[in-house]
């Protein structure tokens, strides 16, 4: 049983009211992993919870029970609020949404909530977008047992070559194009560039995101994601971030 007195850092990935004055939230905890909490009495007084208890802001929290859903205790501030500019805040969404879908309840990933806490840093900057979306996914997948080999066909075994393209199969990973494939094919060069998290612009750029949009969709089942529908509504294409909205 987690002791409410010990405080841990965590993220806020989600709220929404639960009753007139509490808040019921997804926490992901460095040490705890992903779990709902109710915020009791958070909407009440003259410097309410809620105000903390917000998307991308860096918390030290702690919490009671020893069911499903706990009970928090406790919220401090562990730095300033990451303010995600324009259409960083709908990758931001994006990756919160992720989180959600993907990881189990209850189950500790240290490394990638620091991985996380790292990519909303470099979201925060506004300068590169695509680079740690695709990082982030991909250690996603890592992390929760889907990695995806990118350098090594699934096949062959024989290692991926720049100057050749490459096909994704669902579950298994790339293989060598042949004449007879159809829709998506990807650049050695592109996959290899993922690879080493080097920056990926243009084609490459459009190739790593259709590539990573099928990794994730065995996994994230046909419920279409709700961050996508945000920025849609937001401005549609001409604004949108560089998610898996297609090309």
């Amino acid at each position: 049983m987690h002791s409410r007195d010990r405080l841990e850092q965590a993220f806020v990935l989600h709220r929404r009211d639960y009753s007139n004055t509490s808040l019921l939230i997804e926490v992901f905890s460095a040490t705890q992993g992903r779990f709902p909490a109710i915020a009791k009495g958070a909407k009440r007084g003259r410097a309410p919870t809620a105000v903390l208890l917000q998307p991308f802001t860096p918390l030290w929290l702690s919490w009671s029970g020893r069911g499903e859903v706990r009970t928090l205790a406790r919220a401090e501030a562990a730095g300033g609020a990451l303010t995600l500019p324009g259409k960083a805040l709908f990758c931001g969404f994006y990756l919160n949404e992720l989180l959600m879908r993907l990881l189990g309840r209850h189950d500790p990933q240290e490394d990638l909530f620091a991985f996380y806490h790292a990519a909303l840093t470099r979201l925060a900057l506004g300068d590169d977008l695509d680079g740690p979306l695709r990082q982030f996914e991909l250690r996603l997948l890592q992390d929760t047992g889907y990695a995806l080999d990118l350098e090594q066909e699934w096949d062959t075994g024989e290692p991926v070559v720049a100057g050749r393209s490459y096909v994704h199969e669902p579950e298994r990973g790339m293989r060598a194009a042949s004449g007879v494939d159809e829709g998506l094919t990807v650049a050695g060069a592109t996959l290899l560039a993922l690879a080493a998290g080097e920056p990926l612009a243009g084609t490459a750029a459009r190739e790593a995101r259709g590539l990573m949009r099928a990794a994730l969709a065995p996994y994230l089942g046909p419920r279409p994601l709700k961050s996508r529908e945000l920025f849609q509504q937001s401005g549609g294409a001409s604004t949108a971030p560089p998610l898996h909205e297609g090309d």
